[in-house]
């Protein structure tokens, strides 16, 4: 151990995005010596490619929203499989949170009287989220970012974290190497928090970057934590597939929020033709009608297309299997139709969705003013995560905390958009403030050299061999095989396929060859990814298997309806003694009197 540099903090948080960010100026307020590892750079986490804004009721543009109506719609978003104080707490929460960035400096896009504007996102009653154009995620990044500096809060870049280290059952630290040169290191804390994001690059369309594989939900299996949800994947509706410059690129629920369509190959709204039961009184009967819903009539019912993404996904697909997608496998969005309702359209796109227009005129030469996007669903968002308590964010290893989208509970079976953002700085913050707590109350753990080293030497294995497998390999045939094989519409034999194909992309990563030396090897990154990718991937199929029924981001081909059975309980994962992926299922305790009446009245 004395041959690697060991840093010691009270908190250590990982990840470089907006959950740990606010994590790690909680905690730093609280007093505690606090440090942050990235994997990539500050300020460049996949949080800046949250578009469209942060969901809070606010009610400063529709007064009727309020707590109530956004926890209902978050439960209902969710199937009702999520967990239930963590709903109510975000919704409660939210507000404050929104206001807070404010105080701290966030420019947020005005109403004409000066308050924060607010706009209708799919899923959500009223006009409910703060933006800042189409760059919200950019805004709550650069807030935060200057807000930790500030607080004196140090970075530890280009750092990625291999392992936890346990201390008997408690978290007491983790190793890492730096990414440039490929040394390692080992951190020592009394609390870990955990705010690594997603798990999008085990697929092989994502709208996730390069970071998104799944690292903390590994590392915190890895450390005997349980996995929830796992098999809720969201596919965003509307991302690019044409041209291949663009494939894959969200395009912002803001688009459709601001009145853009969903079309097929005849020219017909398709989203007309599939209405949910549960939504079928809050969705317009017309055009016109949704057409007045996006310009502010409270009067209106929203359009078709913004119905939950889980729903809008699907209604893509059939079309594309259907034969009226377009040529290339998607449908139209369309957000130039509105120079048939409104001057200066153009202008009005422009101003609204700016990152959009300039992207896509930059990157695809393609004018969204004029002419309208070829769309399809990318891999997203992934609602499972590490199963944590809703009030402390604390796992169920002692010592180790979670936060954002590698943690779980608030979003069920389906988020909601503009649900993440918020998610972050009301969930960032607890994770810090109680890991602040048991940094407190508990001092440093022993650090086990044994540990160290086997984690140290499995790491530079891949050096070891005299040649093997590509590491870049098994990674894309572990992303067409998820495509393919565990996407948007599931079915039995399928998984089986995918499991036994999990099986031998392990086998053959552990086999895996990287030539040259540790400095400046972006194959030896890879191949250290693929451990993670492999753990999330079999999760997800686990989970997806067990299931057997239709639900948000679930969707069986075999199963195709909705079981009120498994609507009581979660799915469960975790890692046993032989190193096998066990399987539970988990009660959802009873909701209160208090909040089933508040769905009820919320309708």
């Amino acid at each position: 151990m004395n041959d690697y540099p060991t840093f010691e903090h009270d908190v250590l948080v990982i990840g470089a995005g907006g959950a740990g960010l606010r994590a790690a100026i909680e905690a730093s307020a609280a007093g505690v010596s606090v440090r942050r590892i990235c994997k990539s750079l500050v300020g460049k986490a996949h949080t800046v490619m949250a578009e469209g804004g942060m969901a809070a009721a606010l009610a400063n543009v529709d007064d009727r929203d309020n707590w109530k109506v956004h926890f209902s719609d978050t439960m209902r978003g969710g199937q009702y499989v999520n967990n239930w104080r963590m709903a109510e707490i975000h919704a409660k929460e939210a507000p404050d949170r929104v206001r807070e960035l404010e105080a701290w400096g966030a420019v947020f896009d005005r109403t004409n009287d000066g308050k924060i504007l607010q706009r209708n996102f799919g899923g959500h009653r009223y006009p409910r989220l703060a933006h800042v154009g189409d760059r919200s995620g950019l805004e709550l990044i650069r807030t935060l970012q200057d807000h930790g500096i500030h607080q004196g809060i140090e970075v530890y870049m280009e750092v990625t974290v291999v392992s936890l280290l346990k201390d008997g059952d408690r978290v007491v630290g983790c190793v890492a190497y730096e990414r440039e040169h490929g040394r390692f290191r080992i951190f020592r804390a009394k609390a870990v928090v955990l705010a690594t994001g997603g798990i999008g690059r085990a697929y092989k369309i994502t709208s996730n970057s390069w970071e998104g594989t799944g690292d903390g939900h590994a590392l915190a299996y890895d450390a005997g934590a349980e996995l929830i949800d796992m098999e809720f994947i969201q596919f965003h509706p509307t991302g690019m597939v044409w041209p291949p410059s663009v494939r894959g690129i969200l395009v912002t629920e803001g688009v459709r929020g601001e009145g853009g369509i969903l079309k097929n190959n005849e020219g017909r709204r398709f989203m007309f033709d599939d209405i949910p039961d549960n939504y079928k009184e809050q969705t317009a009967d017309t055009p016109e009608e949704g057409w007045r819903y996006v310009t502010g009539d409270k009067n209106a019912r929203r359009p078709p297309e913004l119905l939950t993404r889980d729903h809008v996904a699907r209604c893509i697909v059939r079309e594309v299997k259907e034969g009226r997608g377009s040529p290339h496998g998607g449908v139209y969005l369309d957000i130039a139709w509105i120079k048939e309702k409104i001057e200066n359209a153009p202008e009005h796109i422009k101003k609204k969705l700016p990152s959009m227009y300039h992207q896509f005129k930059q990157l695809a030469n393609l004018d969204i003013t004029t002419e309208p996007m070829e769309v399809g669903p990318t891999t997203h968002y992934v609602m499972g995560g590490i199963r944590v308590d809703a009030n402390t964010q604390a796992s169920t290893v002692p010592g180790l905390f979670a936060a954002g989208e590698c943690a779980a509970g608030i979003n069920g079976a389906n988020r909601l958009g503009g649900n993440s953002l918020s998610d972050l700085i009301v969930f960032g913050k607890r994770a810090g403030e109680y890991a602040a707590v048991f940094a407190k109350e508990n001092g440093h753990g022993a650090i086990d050299e044994r540990q160290v080293g086997q984690i140290v030497r499995t790491a530079l294995a891949p050096f070891d061999r005299g040649g093997g497998e590509n590491p870049y390999t098994i990674q894309n045939d572990l992303q067409e095989m998820m495509q393919s094989l565990v996407g948007i519409v599931r079915h039995h034999d399928e998984m089986i396929e995918a499991l036994n194909g999990i099986d031998m992309l392990r086998n053959r990563s552990a086999r895996v060859f990287v030539p040259g030396n540790i400095d400046f090897n972006p194959g030896w990154h890879t191949a250290l990814d693929l451990h993670n990718l492999l753990t999330v991937s079999e999760a997800i199929t686990r989970a997806a298997l067990e299931r057997k029924e239709s639900r948000g981001g679930q969707y069986r081909d075999d199963f195709p309806a909705k079981d009120p059975e498994y609507a009581k309980f979660n799915f469960t994962l975790i890692k046993t003694a032989d190193g096998s992926m066990k399987i539970k299922r988990v009660p959802i305790p009873e909701m209160p009197d208090e909040l089933k009446q508040v769905i009820e009245e919320m309708g």
